[in-house]
């Protein structure tokens, strides 16, 4: 026995359900609210996980996300997701069945295949670019969403025929659009049967069965082989059934497309306010690549991964019970000053002083369930993003930072993130850009909670 101590860590003396409400309708301010006051460890009482320790410093983090999956539980924690993903997807399964699958959709997703997709992508932003009006304010949201939809409608099923992929982006655009109400169904069931869930299960299960149609149409292609998308490599590896690519296939699409999408919607709204980065990140792809990793510091695009202890164990000076949720936090743990200096303000140079600490930024999480598609993700928005800003000439529609906002399980841009593409491209700083903020942005706040 050590000398840690058997209470939960301090936490909000709210009622569960008020914890609940903000949890999930303010998450952010909530969450900085608790660690101002409580340190990077404390516990909430929130639904569905019940007792719930939120742990943000580098040790802490380390210790569950390296930590034995025998003890730390992941797939428990997900099993709400289950209804979108699938029972048998990546995401909800433990232990050795979990490795299984996990190593055969790594190998498609290598940073050496991942290249290969390079002009794909720049040909599918680059027609995006070319369809926005010009003068006319859009969410960059919306516009990412499209081109992230097509990115893995492409590399991942291999859609290639026009009215197959209408098909496609029709019915998964459907079935990613989750708000609050549709998640009651996952969990009280019968509503299910009703109303806008019954609506919602309709539209998931055309999805899932296109989704199935492709799986067979791949397995009857005699030329797999020669195709060089992520559903023929995992066909020719022919060791999952079809119900377990299905899965799969619903998780890449799914979690991997709208991820992606926020990711780089918040990389664009940052740069629009910080004109000089915008500059210096168009001419030099080093410093790009730093922008992205900053953006994904400040605005990542999860907040925080769960895991259930299945057996009593010892973090952060605590003995926590069998049964309890930890949840390592992404977002606390990025904005410690004493790890990124002057936390809140968005400074790319940091990333090219050198390497940072190890758990310290997380954006893809850790471990041996590191994000299987993270390569793949950041090559996305490096691409997207020297596409975008080569072809195009963006300004905010507002000075204002966009507030962070939770969309479910996603940290979003409270307005979408509003931009007017604005023509000629003109080298430098056009009339009228907006100028670098004078002092750093806070996002939205609140009162220290008790």
């Amino acid at each position: 026995m050590t000398a840690a101590q058997r209470a939960l860590p301090p936490g909000p003396s709210l009622w569960p359900a008020l914890q609940t409400l903000l949890f999930w309708r303010r998450l952010d301010p909530f969450l900085r609210a608790c660690a101002r006051k409580h340190g990077p460890t404390f516990t909430l009482h929130i639904f569905p996980w019940g007792t719930t320790v939120v742990l943000s410093d580098p040790d802490s983090l380390r210790a569950v996300l390296t930590g034995s999956p025998e003890v730390w539980r992941a797939g428990e924690s997900y099993e709400l997701l289950a209804p979108l993903i699938g029972e048998r997807s990546v995401v909800v399964l433990d232990g050795e069945e979990h490795l299984r699958v996990r190593r055969k959709l790594l190998a498609p997703f290598h940073g050496d295949m991942v290249a290969r997709y390079q002009q794909l992508i720049e040909t599918i932003a680059l027609e995006e670019v070319e369809r926005w009006p010009l003068s006319t304010p859009i969410s960059l949201l919306e516009r990412m969403g499209a081109i992230t939809l097509e990115v893995m409608l492409r590399t991942v099923i291999g859609a290639e025929d026009p009215q197959r992929l209408r098909e496609l982006r029709s019915a998964l655009a459907e079935a990613v659009r989750l708000k609050p109400l549709v998640l009651l169904m996952w969990v009280y069931e019968p509503l299910t049967r009703i109303g806008p869930w019954r609506a919602y299960n309709r539209r998931l299960e055309r999805a899932r069965a296109l989704l199935r149609d492709e799986i067979a149409r791949r397995r009857a292609d005699a030329a797999v082989g020669e195709r060089t998308d992520v559903l023929s490599a995992l066909v020719l590896e022919n060791e999952l059934d079809d119900e377990e690519l299905l899965d799969q296939l619903a998780t890449l699409l799914l979690a991997g497309h709208d991820t992606s999408a926020t990711a780089l919607t918040w990389t664009l709204e940052r740069l629009l306010r910080y004109p000089a980065a915008l500059a210096r990140a168009r001419s030099d792809d080093l410093y790009l690549d730093a922008v992205v990793k900053e953006s994904l510091r400040l605005r990542p695009v999860l907040p925080a991964i769960t895991r259930r202890a299945v057996e009593p164990v010892e973090i952060a000076g605590y003995e926590l019970p069998a049964g309890t949720t930890v949840m390592p936090c992404i977002r606390l743990a990025h904005l410690a000053g004493e790890r990124f200096p002057d936390p809140y303000s968005f400074r790319p140079e940091r990333f090219l002083e050198g390497p940072v600490e190890s758990y310290t930024w997380i954006p893809f999480g850790g471990g041996t369930r590191r994000c299987i598609g993270a390569s793949f993700a950041a090559f996305q928005m490096r691409t997207v993003l020297r596409t975008i800003l080569q072809n195009a000439e963006l300004r905010a529609d507002r000075p204002a930072a966009e507030r962070v906002a939770n969309e479910h399980i996603t940290l979003v841009p409270g307005r979408g993130c509003r931009a007017i593409k604005l023509a000629p491209r003109a080298s430098g700083r056009l009339p009228g850009a907006m100028p670098a903020p004078a002092r750093a942005d806070t996002g939205c706040d609140m009162p220290a909670v008790s």
